[in-house]
């Protein structure tokens, strides 16, 4: 639902651009890498493109303080070339990769099976910088891991796909490169088996940077640490090695129509088996599985039906538009509907980014 596409090389062009169109009654759609541009439902009103691509400078990278501050355009790829050359790393691995940029994850919340050790980047965003819809900047915490500043207001903007200004700067706090880097894996009869395979490695002493359960029982994980640690936590475990390409094949999985789905860890094996067939794949220490959609919208209602029933949720990463209007990208409302339609009230009163994209 597109009008133009304007593509600002500054912050400051981007506000400006905001305030044009929030003044002009029209919608404005921030536009990263593209990969999430079918997450949530389908707009309400045409509007403008606005693509970050020309925010796509690395502002500073301390290696002794192991920080980085970036421009919402920088893809991650081009952003762990930059850190690879000090032997650091931002813990980001989505699916639907490559061509990701920073600003478009964090506004989108897309993660990977790193989670499963390092957490989401809530736990690892320090700073941020928003453009708002009244052409103002605004900033959150700082370019240093101490900072005190109140309220912790960049975590008001991970996930919620640019409805309370769009991202344009982003400080994280990075990791050193692992000493090893070990992937292996097993192949198991079936899918019970694999969830009891998923369970001991997830039951070591130093347990798994990643593990992903594959349908048809297949488990692969992945352990950081030293030399001699990883060795023998890997002999011990008894899997076969195999290539650690494995884990850049396994982020560009990103069907056409998929949905993520979060329940409690208790229930992601039996969540699993609901699903059944092998359209699927999942973090098994997380509670996330990631579901691709064959099926319609009576599908994609049991199947929320049953993770909503367990405690989780359902959310559609992709898919047809008369799919999402259907269905609903998200939902159930929460119970915290009303205080995000504040929140929202307060940045985008308009509702001039995304509108009826997300929850509110």
């Amino acid at each position: 639902m597109t009008q133009a596409v304007e593509k600002p090389a500054t912050a400051e062009t981007l506000a400006a651009t905001l305030l044009e169109a929030a003044g002009a009654g029209q919608a404005v759609f921030p536009v990263g890498g593209g990969r999430a541009n079918e997450m949530g439902n389908p707009a309400d009103r045409e509007g403008i493109e606005l693509h970050t691509s020309g925010l796509d400078r690395v502002l500073e990278h301390s290696q002794g303080d192991m920080v980085v501050s970036v421009e919402a355009g920088v893809t991650l790829e081009a952003l762990q070339a930059q850190l690879e050359k000090a032997g650091q790393f931002l813990p980001l691995d989505p699916h639907g990769s490559p061509g990701h940029t920073i600003g478009g994850l964090l506004a989108s919340g897309w993660t990977g099976p790193l989670r499963h050790r390092y957490g989401s980047p809530r736990d690892y965003l320090i700073g941020i910088r928003i453009a708002l819809p009244d052409g103002k900047l605004a900033s959150a915490g700082g370019r240093v891991v101490k900072n005190v500043s109140g309220y912790d207001m960049m975590k008001l903007h991970l996930g919620a796909l640019g409805t309370m200004g769009v991202i344009v700067a982003a400080s994280f706090k990075v990791f050193p490169r692992p000493l090893a880097d070990v992937t292996v894996g097993i192949e198991c009869g079936n899918v019970g088996e694999a969830w009891a395979a998923a369970e001991k490695a997830l039951a070591l002493p130093m347990p798994p940077a990643a593990l992903e359960v594959i349908p048809a029982g297949e488990v692969i994980a992945r352990f950081f640490g030293s030399p001699e640690a990883t060795a023998r936590v890997v002999s011990d475990l008894g899997w076969t090695k195999r290539d650690g390409s494995i884990w850049a094949e396994h982020a560009r999985r990103a069907p056409s129509a998929w949905a993520r789905i979060a329940v409690p860890r208790a229930h992601t094996q039996a969540m699993a088996e609901r699903l059944g067939g092998d359209g699927w794949w999942g973090s098994a220490g997380l509670g996330i599985l990631n579901w691709e959609i064959t099926g319609g919208a009576d599908e994609v209602r049991a199947v929320r039906g049953a993770a909503e029933a367990a405690g989780g949720s359902l959310a559609i990463m992709a898919g047809p538009e008369a799919l999402r209007r259907e269905v609903g990208a998200w939902g159930t409302p929460p119970a915290t509907l009303p205080v995000m339609r504040r929140l929202r009230d307060a940045f985008d009163p308009l509702r001039t980014i995304n509108p009826g994209r997300f929850v509110v």
